[in-house]
């Protein structure tokens, strides 16, 4: 699949077109023509196949592979005319700064080399590596034009990525006349990539999903692409209720414009380089910061963050940096399943790694709902979520055994003490408890068995050094999946062997929580 930032197919329309107006790429071959629908101004437009007034990086040429594309020829001295990202910058505004940009090689050699940004000199911890003023930033205040308009949006059908990345797409249509076009290039020069990343699982294959089978990961991407769906569903919303896209562009209905494909793929490429700002409006929380990410690298144990400040978004650096290297931000405490699903890449050091478990009480015990308001009581639900973390295995598990054994217990005076019990203490009997603990022994063995491989399997495929990037990243992620379960495993059997009596069979349990 293409999944350059804003690749559009193109129109030739005999209607009269604003004069900003600019031929859009031609169609992939592996992406479907616009679909057309009966609207309320009546054109005649005709799929074109010319490549005129493309800009981007990514550039329609030769097909290699599954959907990729080399440069054409030319590419690179075009932009070496039209200048780079931190100069236009420079010329609008930006104040002198500690950083410059470099480039580093892709994983694919049908890519071309990525930018990143490293500090241009010796920095030390607070010191300030740039700040972009705000006319230099995109958010949904400048896009929508109406803060009152941009809340209505976003806290009904749209989000803020969908609102961010059709305003782009329009942009792009603009080409060189966008004042947009150097940013735009360079969001698609990095096809949502960062320094260590490939594309978001929202764009990879079947083929390439399956090698997250086993992990709740795969799920996830499959209901993210169906929300995506539904939000371009909503877009033609977005374009009769902002004013500032209908005057700027009268005749592109974003459904007719742009097809699915086309949209995910900016979806996933702003998806990977938003900021959320702190302490501003809700026009201004989702930024799209020239100089941000995909441009810096995301670590899990960086402080560093872009923050609002008199007019512009600054980076105070959390660490001292030699001049050459590259610079990071913090991503926020994500698990390794969202910084894949969002940015592409896994962090291996990552302390905010989690898996979940879901626990809930089974609706068909006739003592229901007794149990469920005894849960709320204490803080807990019918239906409760325990996160298990990175390094906190045992913890979880003392967490979760109390609200187990509220199941499992049919006296309503012991409901009360066994919920409110913490850890390791045993209000109930050594055969109700040993038939708790066998319960999660099961179920951490269960999850084990789904994944297709085993960990020494996993380990011995990351030693190799020509394992594809979308495979290498996705096996990173399962492996630390299932140290995590492999843990609580653990824990569980090592609860099992404390018990006093392992000769006692585990209790009936007709009306046992669910796991899942």
């Amino acid at each position: 699949m293409d999944v350059a930032l804003l690749r559009q197919p193109s129109f030739s329309c005999p209607v009269r077109t604003p004069s900003s107006a600019r031929p859009l790429l031609p169609f992939p071959s592996n992406v479907s023509r616009v679909r057309t629908r009966p609207s309320r101004r009546r054109r005649s437009c005709s799929a074109s196949g010319g490549a005129g007034g493309s800009d981007t990086l990514v550039a329609a040429g030769s097909k290699k592979g599954h959907g990729e594309y080399r440069t054409k020829p030319g590419v690179v001295k075009r932009e070496a005319e039209t200048g780079d990202l931190k100069s236009w910058m420079h010329e609008n505004g930006l104040p002198p700064c500690k950083v410059v940009l470099r480039e580093k090689q892709s994983h694919d050699e049908k890519h071309r080399p990525i930018h990143y940004v490293a500090a241009s000199e010796d920095l030390q911890v607070e010191d300030v590596a740039f700040s972009v003023p705000n006319s230099l930033v995109v958010t949904l205040e400048r896009v929508l034009g109406n803060e009152t308009i941009a809340e209505l949006l976003t806290t009904n059908k749209l989000s803020e990525l969908a609102c961010l990345a059709l305003y782009l797409m329009y942009e792009k249509k603009q080409g060189k006349k966008s004042f947009w076009h150097p940013f735009i290039r360079e969001l698609d020069r990095q096809r949502g990539r960062g320094q260590l990343a490939v594309e978001s699982p929202l764009l990879w294959s079947d083929s390439e999903l399956d090698y997250l089978t086993g992990s709740p990961t795969r799920a996830e991407v499959l209901d993210r692409n169906e929300g995506v769906k539904r939000e371009y569903n909503e877009l033609d919303t977005v374009w009769f209720m902002a004013g500032s896209l209908f005057k700027q562009y009268p005749y592109d209905i974003p459904t007719e414009a742009f097809p699915f494909e086309i949209f995910k793929q900016a979806f996933v490429a702003v998806q990977s380089c938003v900021v959320h700002l702190q302490k501003v409006s809700l026009a201004r929380r989702f930024a799209l910061v020239p100089l941000g990410p995909p441009l810096l690298a995301y670590k899990s144990n960086c402080k560093a963050m872009l923050t609002a400040v008199d007019g512009s978004v600054e980076l105070v650096v959390d660490r001292p940096y030699k001049a050459g290297e590259p610079i990071a931000v913090w991503c926020g405490p994500q698990p390794n399943s969202r910084l894949l699903l969002n940015y592409g890449f896994v962090d291996e050091d990552n302390p905010y790694d989690r898996i979940v478990v879901e626990a809930s009480l089974n609706t068909e015990d006739p003592q229901y709902q007794d149990k469920r308001m005894v849960a709320q009581r204490n803080g807990k639900l019918a239906v409760q979520v325990f996160n298990v973390y990175v390094g906190r295995e045992k913890e979880a598990i003392l967490e979760m055994l109390p609200y187990l054994r509220l199941g499992y217990v049919s006296d309503p005076h012991e409901m009360q003490s066994v919920v409110s019990s913490q850890g390791p203490i045993c209000p109930v009997s050594p055969c109700m408890e040993r038939a708790v603990l066998d319960q999660l022994s099961d179920y951490f063995k269960h999850r084990l068995s789904l994944y297709p491989t085993t960990l020494s399997e996993d380990e011995a495929a990351l030693s190799g050094s020509n394992l594809d990037p979308k495979k290498r990243v996705a096996v990173q992620l399962v492996l630390l999946e299932k140290k995590m379960l492999k843990a609580c495993l653990h824990a569980t059997m090592e609860l099992i062997s404390q018990l006093p009596d392992h000769t006692i069979s585990p209790c009936p349990a007709p009306f046992a929580p669910l796991l899942k």
